[in-house]
C-alpha cells in the first residue's frame, strides 16, 4: 500500500498504527497490509484514543471485552477467551470454559465462578455479575491474561486512554513485550495502568 503516513505523525490513523506495529515487531508486513487494504477508504481518517485502541484488535494484537450487552455470559466468556488464545498464538489452551452461577439476585450483584482448565490445570476466578448479558471486566481481563504462555516475553496490558464522563468503553487488552508497550505509549499516547 502506498502513501502510508510516517509513524512520527501526530495524528492517529490506521495508516500510522499499522507501520508502527510492524516496526516494533507486533505484526507482519502481510498482516499490516491486509488490514490497511481492508480499511483503505478511511485509513487516513483521524482516530481518537479509544478508536485507536480498538484498531489494535483489527491488527490481531488485542482483544476487547465489550461494555455493551452480549448474547449470553455462558457463551460469551468462552468466545472471548478463544479470541485471546488466537492472539497469543495458541501456546496455552483454555478448555471447558463455564460459568457457575452463585446464589442471589443479579440486580444486587451475584458472585459467580468463571471456571476452566488452563493446559489441563483447573482455574477458578470470582466474577461479579449484575445482569446475564454483561461481563465482569476484571474477571474477563484476569482470564485473558492466562492465555499468555509463562515463557512468552509478551504479557497482556489493559490499554487506557482519555475518557468522556458517563460513556461506556470496552476494555482493550493488548499483548506486548515491555518494549512494545513503551513504544505504544510513546508513539500513540496509550497508558497501561496495570498489566493483567
Amino acid at each position: 500500500m502506498s502513501n502510508i503516513s510516517s509513524i512520527t505523525s501526530t495524528r492517529m490513523t490506521y495508516a500510522r498504527i499499522g507501520p508502527l506495529l510492524h516496526e516494533i515487531g507486533m505484526v507482519s508486513k502481510e498482516k499490516m497490509h491486509s488490514v490497511l487494504d481492508a480499511f483503505a477508504d478511511f485509513a487516513h481518517h483521524e482516530l481518537d484514543h479509544y478508536e485507536a485502541a480498538c484498531a489494535l484488535e483489527y491488527f490481531g494484537v488485542a482483544v476487547s471485552v465489550h461494555a455493551d450487552d452480549i448474547d449470553s455470559l455462558h457463551d460469551g466468556y468462552a468466545s472471548l477467551l478463544a479470541g485471546a488464545e488466537e492472539v497469543a498464538g495458541g501456546a496455552v489452551t483454555l478448555t471447558n470454559v463455564r460459568l457457575v452461577e452463585g446464589e442471589g439476585d443479579l440486580s444486587d450483584g451475584r458472585f459467580d465462578r468463571l471456571e476452566f482448565e488452563r493446559n489441563g490445570e483447573p482455574i477458578s476466578l470470582t466474577a461479579e455479575h449484575f445482569a446475564d448479558d454483561y461481563y465482569d471486566h476484571e474477571a474477563a481481563c484476569e482470564a485473558i491474561a492466562l492465555t499468555a504462555h509463562d515463557d512468552d516475553p509478551r504479557s497482556w496490558h489493559c490499554v487506557d486512554f482519555p475518557r468522556k464522563p458517563h460513556a461506556g468503553y470496552d476494555s482493550i487488552m493488548v499483548l506486548a513485550t515491555p518494549e512494545q508497550a513503551e513504544a505504544l505509549s510513546e508513539q500513540l499516547g496509550f497508558t497501561f495502568p496495570f498489566g493483567a
